[in-house]
């Protein structure tokens, strides 16, 4: 893919031209029905030049610090997620994983770096089994050492700069560095999230030594929080590159820790942190309407599964009816459940397991979206995995593992037109609750299936020494002519697929822009419940849904979602009101 150097100009800001539907583009067309409430209030932000959407304004200044200093947008993705480990630190950090999006406005070309975390060699297929052979609790599973597996941020980090950037190395660990030894002042997202975690916060001396006051109580909003640990840390990555982290002292401490943890002791080892890598991938893209919709390819299960439900969704008109429409939730609802069917059996990491490559045929969806032909709910019976073309995997079983989410997303797009979409994540929050050197180390290793097996079959996502766990996240780059026009990401565990999905229906079925998007309430059906956001207004709806034939359930659903819109007159971003993101620009 090929895309024109985009030039911005910005001389009078009223509505960018950047997410009309295309019914909206009919001469008299008229607006698309909506939802009668907001969930929230997000505020549209103008920009001329460049733009940064993240979860934390400490972290967006660190960006825009780099773009400032003369770099371009893969600088400021190292400042911003440098920032966002100290600031945010049960969501993200160097303990953790991520997938990174990236459109070279020199080069027109979309990159795909895969920096999830990889298994102990020496990891246990069943090792999150109870001496029934029952799956443990989640919780018991996650906390301590048992769950953690090779951290690929930094990896991630520096391949990602090495090729792209174009400040040094070093330049980029600044603001972080300043941050955590002048300190910085917990807000009420962090304080929220160590009350929750309290508990097992205080299992283990380092974190119960930095999250909790003296006497056990989390951290007060506004208290001023340094990290001198994590300054030295980043220092020395700053001076040595990622083999300060993944050989030596640091990796020494991380295999310590994690192996002599007082709970759960785990596997992972310095020759599995020295054989660690990034990898750039091939994105997934497919086409619908007049876009062209791209994101993370394989062990992310997102960007297939949100294709596939796209392709089911194309011949409908969802224009008519807007987001008001109960059936249009009928329809977007099921074709995520049988998008969800596929995904459990077939996808996983695509280095061990072969990914079937008809997922995304357009015959294949066509006979799957022929399910949605009916007015009423699918059946459970007819929602299962279906038989892609050119499958080249045995009988498997189905995955049926949770996804408990602490994750980040952010946005950047810069002067020259580079497009950054960007997940990271520790998985669970504050990850496997072991901290090391100033930051904390990830659970994602309960990613993986607790079964390896479901009815005698093999589960493709199942534990494997050295291999990759599935995810849910899915950074996207959608395009329009040939140039980008969107990105966006979500956090939320696996409802990040459905978060996603409704946020590109409603960009470019229901023309919204992105304070629209983020203000109207979450609407995802993963499996059979319709679950619906807690806003006051959607009784009537909820009462359809029933009456279609769904269980439905109310509750909060924290989509941290990071949205950039780029127009032909300046970008327009937003940030999801439902955490403390912001959207920041120039």
């Amino acid at each position: 893919m090929r895309a024109a150097l985009l030039v911005l100009s910005f001389a009078a800001f009223g509505l960018l031209a950047f997410a009309e539907s295309p019914h909206a583009e009919q001469a008299g067309a008229r607006p698309a029905p909506e939802i009668a409430t907001k969930a929230v209030e997000a505020k549209l932000v103008p920009a001329s030049k460049a733009m940064i959407v993240a979860g934390h304004r400490d972290a967006a200044n660190a960006g825009l610090e780099m773009l400032d200093a003369g770099g371009n947008a893969m600088d400021a993705m190292v400042a911003v997620q440098l920032v966002l480990g100290l600031v945010e630190p049960q969501s993200s950090g160097l303990g953790g994983g991520a997938f990174l999006l990236y459109h070279d406005a020199a080069t027109g070309t979309l990159h795909s770096l895969d920096g999830r975390e990889t298994a102990p060699k020496a990891a246990d297929p069943r090792q999150f089994l109870d001496a029934q052979g029952k799956p443990r609790r989640f919780l018991d599973a996650a906390i301590g050492g048992r769950s953690v597996g090779a951290p690929g941020t930094v990896a991630l980090l520096a391949a990602a700069h090495s090729r792209f950037g174009k400040l040094p190395w070093a330049r980029l660990f600044e603001p972080a560095i300043r941050l955590a030894e002048t300190g910085f002042a917990v807000s009420p997202r962090l304080n929220a999230s160590i009350a929750d975690s309290a508990e097992n916060l205080f299992r283990f001396t380092a974190t119960r030594g930095y999250f909790l006051t003296e006497e056990a109580v989390p951290l007060p909003p506004g208290t001023l929080l340094r990290n001198a640990d994590y300054a030295a840390t980043l220092r020395l990555l700053a001076g040595d590159g990622p083999a300060a982290f993944y050989r030596g002292p640091i990796a020494e401490d991380i295999e310590r820790t994690v192996r002599f943890a007082p709970e759960s002791p785990g596997a992972l080892s310095v020759a599995d942190l020295a054989r660690y890598e990034a990898k750039w991938r091939d994105p997934v893209c497919v086409d619908y309407r007049n876009w062209r919709v791209c994101g993370m390819g394989p062990p992310s299960s997102g960007m297939i599964a949100i294709g596939q439900a796209l392709g089911m969704l194309a011949p409908r008109d969802l224009a008519r009816g807007g987001s008001a429409s109960a059936d249009n939730w009928r329809l977007i609802g099921d074709a995520t459940r049988l998008a969800f069917a596929d995904r459990n059996r077939y996808l996983a990491d695509p280095d061990f397991t072969a990914i079937p490559a008809g997922l995304l045929d357009p015959a294949y969806l066509g006979e799957r979206g022929r399910l949605l032909d009916g007015s009423r709910a699918l059946e459970a019976g007819r929602v299962v995995a279906g038989e892609p073309p050119a499958r080249k995997t045995g009988r498997l079983g189905d995955d049926r593992s949770a996804e408990i989410p602490a994750t980040s997303h952010f946005s950047i797009v810069d002067e020259t037109g580079n497009v950054v979409s960007m997940t990271t994540s520790i998985e669970n929050a504050f990850g496997s609750r072991l901290m090391v050197r100033g930051f904390l180390l990830n659970n994602q290793l309960t990613d993986f299936s607790f079964l390896p097996e479901e009815n005698g079959l093999p589960v493709a996502n199942r534990l494997e020494g050295g291999k990759r766990p599935r995810s849910s996240m899915v950074p996207v780059i959608a395009y329009r002519d040939g140039r980008p026009a969107l990105s966006l990401g979500a956090t939320g565990g696996s409802r990040i697929i459905p978060y996603v999905l409704q946020a590109l229906i409603a960009t470019i079925d229901w023309g919204m822009p992105p304070d629209k998007v983020m203000a109207m309430p979450h609407m995802a059906n993963r499996g059979g419940t319709f679950e619906i956001e807690e806003a006051a207004g959607l009784e009537t709806l909820s009462a359809e849904l029933k009456a279609l034939g769904y269980e439905t359930a109310r509750l909060p659903m924290d989509s941290g979602m990071a949205v950039i819109a780029i127009g032909e007159r300046g970008l327009a971003g937003a940030a999801d009101p439902r955490r403390e993101g912001v959207a920041v620009g120039r």
